[in-house]
């Protein structure tokens, strides 16, 4: 019914939800420090998964570069993502990462020459309108958090890229390990001048967060090294549905109408995209 790549975005995004909730449970300890604890977790289990398998963890000569602005790119939007989780809720944060696979098919022209049509231009409109909708009816999204929002999609995007011009010919592992192997050194260091001690059950959080994020990233690689990317990238539309979801239940979120219609229209926007890329992929064939 679907392909490989299609079914690793899906429970990529699946698992992402749940780690947004477990961020959203350690309110106290800085979105730097998180990164930090998730990029440990990840280092461990990549370079230990890596070595089993007699695999070299630097990866191909050729690939280092584009592996190099991969851990990057991701550090930034990481960073910034984790921060709006902390303080806004879950399903507007979602929602304003929500633009990556928009950013993700725009730079996809650039870098990986993977062509956008017109029609394409109105959904990402549409896509758009629906984020100021949701900044203007919502007072707990001030004008920073939206630029913040915007800066974790164009770097997760910008990520996307790196990993789908690297393609299938380096294990998606190695891809991983680049993200602790930068993220690490620089988190660590201002983590050790702005340190929060965590407190009981935070420990278990931290490390769902790690273990969490760990196997997501692995099925988002998978996917976007066997997928173009804005077909299976716009399969994260899905993961508004699990914020709004457990914003509810978790954190008692409510919105108004206007909110929700600006999050329909992100939806729809992403949506539309994703119908169009499968219909040509259809014609084509």
């Amino acid at each position: 019914m679907f392909s490989k790549g299609v079914m690793f975005m899906m429970i990529s995004t699946f698992l992402f939800a749940i780690m947004n909730v477990f961020i959203k449970l350690v309110p106290n300890i800085p979105a730097v420090e998180i990164v930090f604890f998730r990029s440990l977790i990840s280092l461990v289990i990549s370079a230990g998964w890596l070595r089993a398998s007699k695999i070299d963890l630097f990866g191909k000569r050729e690939n280092r570069p584009l592996l190099i602005l991969r851990g990057c790119s991701g550090a930034i939007a990481l960073v910034s993502f984790f921060y709006l989780l902390q303080v806004i809720p879950l399903a507007t944060a979602t929602v304003l990462r929500f633009l990556a696979p928009v950013f993700t098919a725009i730079l996809g022209i650039m870098i990986v020459k993977e062509k956008v049509k017109p029609v394409q231009w109105l959904f990402f409109a549409i896509a758009f309108s629906g984020i100021i909708l949701v900044q203007g009816f919502d007072y707990r999204i001030t004008p920073l958090y939206v630029l913040l929002g915007l800066g974790a999609s164009f770097f997760s995007g910008l990520a996307y890229n790196f990993i789908r011009k690297i393609k299938t010919n380096e294990d998606p592992l190695v891809i991983i390990l680049y993200f602790p192997l930068i993220t690490g050194p620089l988190t660590g260091i201002y983590s050790a001048f702005h340190w929060v001690q965590p407190k009981g059950i935070e420990w278990l959080y931290l490390l769902c967060i790690g273990l969490l994020t760990q196997f997501a990233q692995y099925f988002m690689t998978k996917s976007y090294q066997m997928e173009e990317l804005s077909k299976v990238s716009s399969i994260t539309y899905t993961g508004i549905l699990y914020a709004l979801c457990f914003g509810w239940i978790f954190f008692d979120e409510q919105f108004n109408f206007m909110t929700y219609l600006g999050m329909g229209l992100v939806m729809m926007g992403v949506a539309f995209n994703v119908w169009y890329k499968n219909r040509q992929a259809k014609l084509l064939k």
